[in-house]
């Protein structure tokens, strides 16, 4: 059974913004810290950001001031607002636990930032 599907990916210019949602199952959402991840081509898989069931938020230096985690928990649902992309953001965006789960990654939602 999927619990984890990310959207909302997609081809920016830079200085864009983008903002991708990940829809959680009820079971994972409710008692787990949330993480958003991404991996570049030839790099490994990183911590953007994450957010604990009560609302605390930590961000990569790569993005602090730039982009903002936050969680709907009537819509089971984290996001990630990504304000004055960068091309170095290009990357496959993961959702996940944090710490992760091995078993919940998915395909991931990707993005884009090329003029």
């Amino acid at each position: 059974q999927v619990q984890l599907v990310e959207s909302g990916g997609g081809l920016v210019q830079p200085g864009g913004s983008l903002r991708l949602s990940c829809a959680v199952s009820r079971s994972i959402f409710s008692i787990s810290a949330m993480g958003w991840y991404r991996q570049a081509p030839g790099k490994e898989r990183d911590l953007v950001a994450h957010i604990t069931s009560s609302g605390s938020t930590n961000y990569a230096d790569s993005v602090k001031g730039r982009f903002t985690i936050s969680r709907d928990n009537a819509k089971n649902t984290v996001y990630l607002q990504m304000n004055s992309l960068k091309p170095e953001d290009t990357a496959v965006y993961y959702c996940n636990t944090r710490p992760p789960g091995v078993h919940l990654w998915g395909k991931g939602t990707p993005v884009t930032v090329s003029s």
